[in-house]
């Protein structure tokens, strides 16, 4: 059976780092993308959580507001609240994130075209490729 998913949205909220008693380092965050169908939108979140180096670099390089494509397995894991219920939450195990729309493009960054600059010309020795 395959269990893999990609999920391109925008971060929530600023992704929490913190460490377990070992040392390991474990990122939590939350995803929203929308569906239209016709003229109803509807909005969705999925809850993420990363390791290790994979946390650290969610950490460091990404914002709330910006966008993301994530890939990893869904899973499903139970817990006891405060309260003594049972509970069920379905997460996404990241195993890898990419860098997708603009550069800088959280939430406060105008959505749309790139800068006309952003491609170099090519210019230099027309000759034969090195290889």
């Amino acid at each position: 059976m395959v269990n893999h998913m990609i999920l391109q949205g925008r971060l929530v909220a600023q992704p929490e780092l913190r460490h377990t008693q070992n040392g390991v380092a474990v990122a939590s965050f939350r995803v929203a993308w929308s569906r239209k169908y016709k003229e109803t939108e509807t909005k969705l979140f999925l809850n993420c959580v990363a390791w290790r180096g994979t946390a650290e670099m969610l950490c460091k390089h990404f914002d709330k507001g910006q966008e993301i494509i994530v890939e990893g397995e869904l899973n499903t894991r139970g817990y006891t609240d405060r309260d003594g219920n049972d509970r069920q939450v379905t997460e996404l195990i990241v195993s890898q994130a990419h860098f997708c729309g603009p550069k800088g493009g959280g939430s406060n960054q105008p959505s749309g075209g790139y800068p006309e600059n952003q491609f170099d010309e090519l210019t230099g020795d027309d000759g034969e490729l090195p290889f």
